[in-house]
């Protein structure tokens, strides 16, 4: 049978189609805008003339559209949050582009022209995201989805895509490996493993996910290979949750230990960790420039609020399972820990009026800008953990170790998209997010968690 085609768009298209349009959008309006400010025909000649100009302002709005999730899974979820999410970073991208001086258009004499620069790409953007979230809310554009498998994972795949329902359509479940029927979500049992290829090859289903355990033998192996030959894409479970979520699905990989251990993970190559390290030195000196002015009068809010030492220090674990003395300014009162090690709640009755306002602007982790220098921490990784606890979580939450694969950071993956962890469970889901982390570095993801700790700095966002 030959199977009819399904339009059915990927995550990944989704992204890069909104994202070219945004550009498109955004250039367009940007020339029209410096063209009306400087009075030349609209046309190419601005931009072949100045293309640092579009180029600056296309890698602001890239880094912050992207910080902002304006891109991400969930961002499709209502009309009203996928605007907002795209405005918030044109007001910050727009602020940065005119303000950066030599490679960004000279500041106009007369404010209606800038009125004009600024106004024109938002009413384009704006404009051209209404009209694409509608177009793409048909549900043409659905991946129509089966679910190989009626067990655990089955069950946590089928809820997340539920959550994303603008993205996929969710038909019903394949029954294959340890079965849980009665705990599945209100949706059929389709069969077996015969009647995927037929589901297939009638268009029905575009979209197959692996959700059933361990490897496929021969004979679905076959049935795999056969789909894919007719168009149709096979996901394992845990990559699926892995592009939804930006965590790693460790309680969910069955005997599919690997796809948890982030081997040949990208700072294991040498060119790799001597690029991050040079952005460390170079980016722990730019703090300290702008740290140690401030230092004497932090210093001197914090004994005013609670006499005692400026600086805390304490042992963390860091790469490889090596301890080191992690550096802090001081937020709780001085005998904070007089009954033992224990976990920093919301709320904490120990901390000082002065710590919490350091706590939210993150300004009490800035003297771990030393440790970076010093090389025991990078800018950007998985928050060191103390040993006590690490001893304690290792026994505990499969694969936790792992996380020491790369150097502790001050800002990380888990930190700005779940916070700071004040549990074991918390310990659970911030590991999930380390171990992504580490399989998926790169610079620009480095870049991405320094956007979204700026934003979680400046709107006082911390703990």
């Amino acid at each position: 049978m030959k199977r009819r085609e399904v339009p059915g768009l990927s995550l990944k298209e989704r992204h890069l189609i909104y994202l070219v349009f945004d550009l498109l959008a955004l250039n367009v309006g940007l020339l029209l805008g410096l063209s009306l400010r400087f009075s030349l025909p609209f046309g190419p000649g601005l931009l072949l003339g100045n293309p640092h100009w579009f180029l600056l302002f296309c890698f602001l709005w890239i880094l912050w559209a992207h910080a902002f999730d304006a891109y991400g899974p969930g961002a499709e979820a209502e009309f009203k949050g996928f605007l907002k999410r795209a405005v918030t970073a044109y007001l910050v991208a727009f602020g940065l582009f005119i303000l950066i001086p030599y490679i960004s258009p000279p500041l106009p004499s007369r404010r209606s022209y800038l009125f004009l620069e600024f106004l024109i790409p938002l009413v384009f953007l704006v404009s051209q995201r209404s009209l694409v979230w509608f177009l793409f809310g048909h549900p043409r554009f659905k991946k129509k989805v089966l679910i190989l498998g009626t067990g655990l994972s089955a069950r946590t795949i089928a809820q997340l895509l539920a959550a994303h329902s603008r993205h996929f359509e969710l038909l019903g479940f394949i029954k294959e490996g340890p079965s849980m029927e009665g705990d599945l979500p209100q949706l059929p049992l389709l069969g077996d493993r015969k009647a995927i290829l037929e589901l297939v090859a009638r268009g029905e289903a575009d979209t197959l996910v692996l959700a059933f355990g361990g490897e496929p033998d021969g004979e679905l192996l076959q049935i795999l290979v056969d789909c894919l030959s007719l168009g149709a894409e096979v996901i394992p479970m845990a990559s699926l949750y892995e592009r939804l979520t930006g965590r790693v699905a460790v309680e969910f990989v069955d005997g599919m230990w690997h796809v948890a251990m982030p081997f040949d993970h990208p700072l294991t190559k040498p060119i790799n960790r001597a690029v991050k390290r040079m952005m460390d030195v170079a980016l722990a000196a730019f703090g300290l420039a702008f740290f140690l002015p401030l230092l004497p009068f932090l210093a001197l809010a914090i004994y005013l609020d609670s006499p005692g030492p400026i600086f805390y220090t304490q042992w963390r674990v860091g790469r490889g399972g090596r301890p080191f003395k992690l550096y802090k300014l001081r937020t709780m009162v001085p005998d904070a820990e007089r009954h033992g090690p224990q976990w920093a709640q919301k709320g904490d009755p120990r901390v000082t009026r002065v710590g919490r306002l350091l706590r939210k602007t993150h300004l009490d982790e800035f003297p771990q800008l030393f440790n970076i220098l010093k090389g025991e921490m990078s800018v950007v990784g998985p928050r060191p953990e103390r040993p006590e606890f690490v001893r304690e979580l290792t026994q505990e939450i499969p694969f936790f170790p792992l996380r020491h694969a790369a150097k502790p950071g001050m800002a990380g993956w888990g930190l700005v998209k779940y916070g700071y962890a004040a549990s074991k469970e918390d310990s659970l889901i911030k590991l999930q997010y380390d171990l992504y982390y580490i399989k998926h570095w790169s610079l620009w993801l480095d870049l991405l968690i320094l956007a979204k700790t700026i934003i979680d700095t400046v709107t006082f966002r911390g703990r």
